[in-house]
């Protein structure tokens, strides 16, 4: 199938399950969406277990020409992080710079470790064999956290602002920081980069500090831009140019792309609307952010619904994934609550802050590209379909409580509070 033939199919998939969802269903768009694909994909598998697997065949076909690595990493990932980036207030960033920094940083590392660790044995008694390298690689993949299903439900569920800003910009930064840590353990992995303290510690600066160096650069220069026309469609033209242009140079030149373009984002979503752009210019460059982000948001949560129709599940593996989804929250428990506690002895903290960072860390679309983007092999299709069934577990199962627990957490606080008065 062509390009065109394949976004026909997905966005036509896509319209139909958001308008059974919006008028039937009525779960958070993303989580209906995802799960709505996944029955879709089940009833196919049926189909072909009752003969009548043409059907399946067509919608394996069609799955199996598209690249769901490139797609995202390559095309989505840049517009869906630059659309978040560019309505985070600075100023409320700044101000949980710390926290933020901390859990894109020591929690990712943190987090890695510790699944990779606790992985390695967990499939040695199972009876899975898997070198520890790729169990550290399983590590990375799993530890980034996507905000798109949760950041909607908290905003219903009146979570506290700074809670939101937590959210939000450890995800858009910790998107880069494990996209990093990925990129040098697979170097690893693959024997193509030298294993010593020092090429390491180099290559994480070349990506991570060259990514945000490269980002305030390209920000800097459409801001000059900006400011120096006021007809939206070249403003939102030149935003375009960022995200796809600066992408593209930022991997070409071997720097962080994601985080480039978070940097850019908000640079231009802080200086740029507010100094460099009319009343008009705004509207229109959040309208049109606003909807890309939505279109490429269901796209990509219909993909990875379907996406269970091209992998290979055996009993060993799921009783392993099963088995690892409370590892892998337990490592989220542990390295969100190392951070806040030490940080907790110069500031106060929401109520429950922890169980929230924790519950709400949902696993997304970053983590199955990540997976798909290791070599061919059987530690390949092992670590994606553990992967998958968590990402699942966590958009469905978790993505749907997160919000009773923020409001649970939310009135205890207040109970609290005023108690203490």
């Amino acid at each position: 199938m062509d390009i065109f033939d394949i976004a026909a199919v997905l966005i036509t998939a896509s319209a139909l399950f958001s308008f059974i969802n919006h008028r039937y269903i009525k779960l958070p768009t993303t989580i209906g969406l995802m799960l709505i694909a996944l029955v879709v994909s089940l009833m196919l598998l049926a189909a072909g277990k009752l003969g009548l697997g043409h059907i399946q065949t067509h919608a394996e076909t069609l799955l199996g020409s598209i690249d769901f690595n490139q797609t995202l990493m390559e095309g989505m990932l840049s517009f869906l992080l630059f659309a978040g980036a560019l309505h985070i207030n600075l100023a409320h960033l700044a101000k949980q710079k710390w926290i933020i920094s901390s859990l894109a940083t020591i929690g990712i590392l943190t987090s890695t470790f510790l699944i990779g660790g606790a992985s390695y044995y967990v499939l040695a008694w199972l009876g899975v064999q898997l070198p520890f390298i790729y169990c550290l690689l399983f590590g990375a993949l799993i530890s980034p956290t996507d905000p798109i299903a949760v950041l909607g439900i908290l905003k219903t569920a009146n979570a506290p602002k700074t809670l939101e800003t937590k959210i939000a910009g450890e995800s858009l930064f910790n998107d880069g920081m494990a996209v990093v840590v990925f990129i040098v353990l697979l170097g690893i992995a693959s024997g193509g980069e030298e294993v010593t303290a020092g090429h390491i510690a180099i290559l994480f600066l070349e990506e991570a500090v060259g990514g945000v160096a490269f980002g305030l650069a390209i920000g800097w220069l459409a801001y000059l831009m900006l400011k120096q026309v006021d007809n939206y469609q070249v403003e939102i033209l030149i935003t375009l140019a960022v995200v796809m242009g600066g992408y593209s140079l930022a991997s070409a030149i071997h720097v962080s792309g994601p985080i480039a373009v978070v940097v850019a984002g908000l640079l231009i979503g802080n200086h740029g609307r507010l100094l460099a752009m009319s009343d008009k210019s705004r509207e229109h460059l959040d309208t049109f952010w606003e909807l890309l982000d939505e279109i490429l948001n269901a796209v990509l949560f219909v993909l990875i619904g379907l996406e269970v129709l091209v992998l290979t599940f055996s009993p060993a593996l799921l009783t392993a994934a099963v088995v690892l989804i409370p590892v892998v929250l337990a490592a989220r428990m542990i390295s969100v609550s190392i951070p806040v506690h030490l940080l907790s002895l110069r500031r106060a903290f929401s109520p429950g802050v922890i169980k929230i960072l924790t519950w709400g860390g949902l696993r997304g679309g970053v983590s199955v590209a990540l997976a798909l983007a290791l070599p061919a092999g059987e530690a390949r299709e092992i670590i994606l379909a553990i992967t998958y069934v968590i990402v699942v577990f966590s958009i469905s199962v978790q993505g749907l409580t997160i919000g009773r627990l923020v409001k649970s957490v939310t009135r205890a606080g207040s109970s609290s509070a005023m108690r203490g008065r």
